[in-house]
């Protein structure tokens, strides 16, 4: 029976390629960073947020498309038998673009002193500065997020797949780390780990959070999943020094990881 993993070449060469994509899509939202003029943000603002999330939509689909192919090689590997047609996922809907975007760019508005936040209190090229910062983070993940949702929705439609496993890399945040050493289980929104932390706020499938780098493994009929070394070391970390303690999980995992990971 052949083993697939959460590591290895084609998981990795998935996180590297949407890196690449994130670093064009970084570059080409600082090209839109002109349309803002300070003098004039109420005005320039709305062209903004229109630019971006025609940007978005265009990098969403090109993340969508190489999900694609990256589930198709995978399929292809298993020697499942067959054909299969990856159904691509809608872009996500201007108005969550849009709030998106919004709350990234809400500390640009000045406010009075004492309403305002310390980002609020700087001058205003300082101000857009940040924004643009944190609204690389949120069209990265709406990116990233079109590329994780066409393997999941085809994890669903494609009768010759099982489920699929959560890649997370070796330096990723504990809670993607715990979500990664729960191995292949991942065939509804709540063991994805919608329920597991309210801070990842999602829209009804998995949790991601701005600027992930974690990707979906599926895993196919005759294929036997299996913890790579260090998900297995994060899977006994949580066992041992975070399982026992509901409520504390995820500090007490964080705190493992700090002192013995």
């Amino acid at each position: 029976m052949a083993t697939v993993s959460d590591d290895g070449a084609v998981p990795r060469r998935q996180r590297a390629v949407q890196r690449g994509l994130t670093r064009l899509l970084v570059r080409d939202m600082q090209k839109l960073r002109a349309l803002i003029v300070p003098s004039r943000l109420q005005q320039t603002i709305p062209a903004w947020i229109a630019a971006m999330d025609a940007l978005i939509r265009q990098y969403g689909e090109t993340s969508a498309s190489l999900a694609a192919d990256f589930f198709d090689a995978q399929r292809d590997a298993a020697g499942v038998p067959g054909s299969f047609t990856v159904p691509l996922p809608d872009a996500p809907p201007p108005e969550q673009v849009e709030a998106s975007l919004r709350w990234a760019s809400k500390d640009v508005w000045p406010r009075d002193e004492a309403r305002a936040t310390q980002v609020q209190l700087r001058p205003v090229d300082e101000r857009v500065a940040a924004a643009q910062a944190k609204a690389e983070e949120v069209a990265q993940k709406l990116v990233a997020d079109q590329g994780r949702e066409t393997v999941r929705q085809a994890v669903r439609a494609d009768r010759q797949a099982v489920g699929y496993a959560r890649a997370a890399a070796l330096g990723a945040c504990a809670f993607c780390r715990l979500m990664a050493s729960r191995g292949m289980v991942y065939a509804s929104a709540g063991t994805a780990g919608q329920d597991a932390n309210d801070r990842f706020l999602g829209d009804g499938t998995a949790k991601y959070h701005n600027s992930c780098s974690c990707c979906v493994v599926p895993v196919f009929r005759g294929q036997r999943f299996e913890l790579s070394a260090h998900a297995a070391e994060w899977d006994r970390l949580y066992r041992e020094y975070a399982a026992p303690f509901p409520g504390d999980q995820l500090r007490r995992f964080r705190q493992a990881i700090a002192e013995h990971g």
